[in-house]
């Protein structure tokens, strides 16, 4: 998210939320370690950066009496890597759909006693009963999105419309792609005539081999943090999820976004509460707090996602500038050409080799 956004964040966070353990809790987010906590009511959440509303954290504390520790991270693969050697302590994880049916697979989540999540009804039916979680047995949606490109117009002197059009040898040394296998591999499949979710070695490095072909316009490929480098006119063109770029776009007004032509990858992250969770109880208060209409309307319009509540939509709760914003919201015809990233199982291998090859032969 864009640095003024960040700082006021942490700000907010700092003042409303203790953080880290109960004997350091002036700790920075991002530590990665949760509180053990004194108190008697305590929520460990773990989640992405700058994903929340701090007003709605705080609404939570106050209704509830309880205090949240709040920790983030970067990347699916830092939350597997946090919670599958044994869950350190949190209480809500925040993982993306295919993520969702790795952990369930390997047996890291608990099941949702739906009882005490009667909000689960005000979700869209599209989001409900997900092919990643039949039945939403581990995990509920909370907010969803696209990757795609944004860019700098006054940069680029033009609209970009395809995945080719960011190779263009004039934008040398001026693209950032993500810090992210299945994203970035996945977007090339899509612009090159395959699937996104292909177990095809040779599709796969077909993908790889493009990028290495094109390694000249690759400044560096960014962990979550694209939309800053483009903000701070270190790019001119960042491959990025759509509500980050929302968010710079909101101060800068020569900041653009836009599906490809060829579509792109749709993905939900959703909330689940991680095995031996040591409050699962509030973790279930929490997930039906957070599916109140008005609580998901403030999460979504201030991270500028998409929202899986169709009751936040249906009662006018949602900014009517995001609703009618085809990058949020895609209208019919480009919604068709979205697809999910699936959980390959063992064939994710192929796609982290096909990285590592890549980033030695890109030299980034």
């Amino acid at each position: 998210m864009k640095k003024l956004l960040t700082l006021v964040l942490l700000f907010i966070i700092g003042v409303t939320i203790p953080l880290g353990c109960s004997g350091a809790q002036n700790n920075a987010v991002n530590n990665g370690t949760p509180g053990n906590g004194e108190q008697a009511q305590v929520l460990n959440v773990y989640n992405w950066s700058t994903y929340i509303d701090p007003e709605v954290v705080k609404e939570f504390e106050e209704r509830f009496d309880v205090t949240v520790q709040y920790d983030t991270f970067e990347s699916n693969e830092a939350l597997l890597a946090k919670i599958q050697p044994g869950n350190p302590g949190y209480d809500i994880i925040v993982p993306t759909g295919d993520y969702v049916h790795n952990m369930a697979s390997q047996g890291l989540l608990e099941e949702l006693n739906h009882e005490n999540i009667p909000n689960l009804e005000n979700v869209d039916e599209a989001f409900v009963d997900p092919p990643f979680d039949p039945g939403n047995q581990y995990s509920v949606p909370y907010q969803w999105g696209t990757i795609g490109i944004g860019y700098n117009i006054e940069a680029t002197g033009g609209e970009i419309t395809s995945w080719g059009d960011i190779f263009d040898e004039k934008y040398a040394g001026k693209v950032a792609l993500m810090e992210d296998p299945r994203a970035t591999l996945g977007v090339i499949l899509m612009y090159l005539g395959y699937s996104p979710n292909t177990t095809n070695p040779e599709e796969i490095e077909e993908a790889q081999a493009f990028l290495v072909e094109n390694k000249a316009v690759i400044q560096t490929f960014a962990p979550d943090t694209g939309q800053d480098l483009l903000d701070q006119g270190e790019v001119e063109i960042a491959l990025e999820w759509n509500g980050d770029v929302f968010q710079v776009m909101e101060e800068n007004e020569d900041i653009r976004y836009v599906i490809p032509e060829e579509g792109t990858i749709i993905w939900t992250d959703n909330l689940a509460i991680p095995k031996d969770a040591p409050h699962k109880e509030l973790a279930e208060k929490f997930i039906n707090f957070v599916l109140e209409p008005e609580i998901g309307a403030k999460i979504s319009n201030f991270v500028k996602f998409g929202t899986p509540n169709q009751a936040s939509i249906e009662q006018g709760l949602i900014e009517k500038a995001d609703l009618e914003n085809p990058g949020i919201y895609p209208p019919p015809e480009a919604f068709e050409r979205l697809k999910y990233a699936q959980d390959l199982g063992k064939d994710t291998a192929l796609y982290d080799e096909a990285w590592t090859e890549l980033k030695v032969a890109v030299g980034k």
